[in-house]
C-alpha cells in the first residue's frame, strides 16, 4: 500500500538502518484502496535472534496525515506567493515594487516558514510594524499578534507589562492581569525598539524565550507561553553589546535571523505607488502637479514613509504652502519648469539650465568661483 514515489526511498531507509544496527525514522505515504492518501510517520528498530539474525521490525506508527496536509497547504501557499510577488503592488500591507522590496518580501516569506526568532532593522518609518506583522500572518500562527513598544513603558511597570500580575501583587493590583508574553500563546510577540529594554529585563525574558516559560508578579507558579519572537530596532544592537548596554546571550538569542528594511531614498520609485496607497487608505484622489512629484523625487526623506505620509497629509490640509516641509528642492523643480517652458528643444533647456544654476551658485557664492564649483 506503500505510494509508489516513496517505496524505494521508504526500504532504503529502513534497511541501510537494520544493516547499520540503527534505529530508523521514515515518513511515507499510503495509497488506499479507495484512492484516498495517508501520510504515515514510521519508527522503529530491527530485533535480532541469538545469533544476530535479523527476525522483525518493532516500533511505531502513526497516522499525521492532518498535521502534513497544513504544511504541505503553507508551503504551497508561500510558494505560490513568492513566485507572484513581483507582480503585485506588494506584499500584505507593505508597498513597493523596486529591487530592494522584492528583495526584501523575499525574506519576509522565508522568514515566515519557520519558528526561529527574528530581529528588523530600519531607520525610523520604514515599516518594521508592517514586515513584523506580515511575517505573523504568513506564517499560519493562529494566535495573537502582540506589538510591544519597549521605549513607552515606564521602567517600574515593565515587569507587569511583559509577565502579568496576580490580584493583590502591588498597590492598585485589583485583579489578574495577562501580560504581554502570555497574551502572544500561539501567536506572535513584537517587541519594537527592543534596545530600549533595561539590563535586569533582558535576564527575564531571555528565560521565557529559551523555555517559553514566564511567572506572573507576585505569583510562585510558572505558566507556558508558545510564542514566537520578532524584534526591530534603528540602533546597532552589536555596538550596544561591546558598550554593555545589551547582554551578549540576550542579543544572540533574539539575533537568529536577520531583515533589513531599505531606506525610501533608495527605493525612490516606489512613491508613486506608495501615494497610490495613502490615497485608498484615506478615501480620497488628487492629482499632485508635476512640480510637487519632481520635489518628493528629489527629497531625502529621512523620516523615511511616515515622512511621505504626513507631507501628504499636509499638502492636502495646506496645499503649496506644505512643499516648505521640503526644504529648498521645490524651488529648484521650480526653475527647472521655467526653462522647460522657455526652451525649444532639450539641448537648449539643457543648457540654460546650466547657465542659469551657475549663475545661482556664483550669486549665493558672491562669486567666488572657487567655493561655486
Amino acid at each position: 500500500m506503500t505510494h509508489p514515489d516513496d517505496l524505494e526511498r521508504t526500504r532504503k531507509t529502513i534497511r541501510d538502518s537494520i544493516v547499520a544496527r540503527e534505529s530508523y525514522q521514515v515518513m511515507y505515504r499510503l495509497l488506499l484502496p479507495s484512492g484516498r492518501v495517508k501520510w504515515l510517520w514510521d519508527q522503529g528498530e530491527c530485533v535480532d535472534d541469538e545469533e544476530g539474525c535479523p527476525q522483525y521490525l518493532e516500533g511505531l506508527i502513526m497516522d499525521v496525515s492532518e498535521q502534513k496536509f497544513q504544511e504541505l497547504a503553507l508551503r504551497e501557499e508561500n510558494r505560490a506567493l513568492r513566485e507572484s510577488v513581483v507582480n503585485l503592488r506588494g506584499l500584505g500591507a507593505m508597498v513597493g515594487q523596486s529591487e530592494p522590496m522584492r528583495q526584501l518580501y523575499s525574506q519576509v516569506l522565508r522568514a515566515a516558514e519557520t519558528d526561529s526568532n527574528v530581529i528588523i532593522y530600519g531607520e525610523t518609518g520604514c515599516g518594521k510594524d508592517l514586515v513584523a506583522r506580515s511575517i505573523h500572518e504568513y506564517s499560519g500562527r493562529k494566535g495573537n499578534y502582540v506589538p510591544v513598544n519597549c521605549g513607552a513603558i515606564p521602567e517600574q511597570l515593565l515587569e507587569s507589562e511583559f509577565f502579568g500580575h496576580v490580584k493583590g501583587a502591588f498597590s492598585g493590583a485589583h485583579a489578574n492581569k495577562d501580560g504581554y508574553i502570555g497574551a502572544a500563546h500561539g501567536g506572535t510577540l513584537f517587541l519594537d525598539e527592543i534596545g530600549e529594554l533595561p539590563l535586569h529585563l533582558q535576564v527575564k525574558l531571555l528565560r521565557a524565550i529559551e523555555n517559553k516559560m514566564y511567572t506572573p508578579v507576585g505569583d510562585n507558579r510558572p505558566r507556558k507561553s508558545s510564542f514566537r519572537l520578532i524584534a526591530a530596532t534603528n540602533q546597532d544592537l552589536a555596538h550596544m553589546v561591546r558598550e554593555k548596554k545589551m547582554r551578549s546571550d540576550f542579543y544572540y538569542r533574539v539575533h537568529v535571523l536577520s531583515i533589513t528594511l531599505p531606506p525610501l531614498r533608495e527605493r525612490q520609485g516606489d512613491i508613486p505607488l506608495l501615494v497610490d496607497a495613502w490615497m485608498e487608505r484615506r478615501k480620497v484622489f488628487m492629482v499632485l502637479p508635476q512640480h510637487v512629484r519632481l520635489a518628493m523625487e528629489r527629497y531625502d526623506w529621512p523620516g523615511n514613509v511616515r515622512e511621505l505620509y504626513n507631507f501628504l497629509d499636509r499638502y492636502m490640509a495646506f496645499g503649496e504652502e506644505a512643499l516648505s516641509s521640503l526644504g529648498d528642492l521645490h524651488a529648484d523643480v521650480g526653475l527647472v519648469l521655467t526653462v522647460e517652458a522657455e526652451a525649444a528643444t532639450l539641448d537648449q533647456a539643457v543648457m540654460r539650465l546650466e547657465e542659469r544654476m551657475i549663475r545661482q551658485a556664483l550669486d549665493q557664492c558672491r562669486w567666488q568661483k572657487g567655493r561655486a564649483a
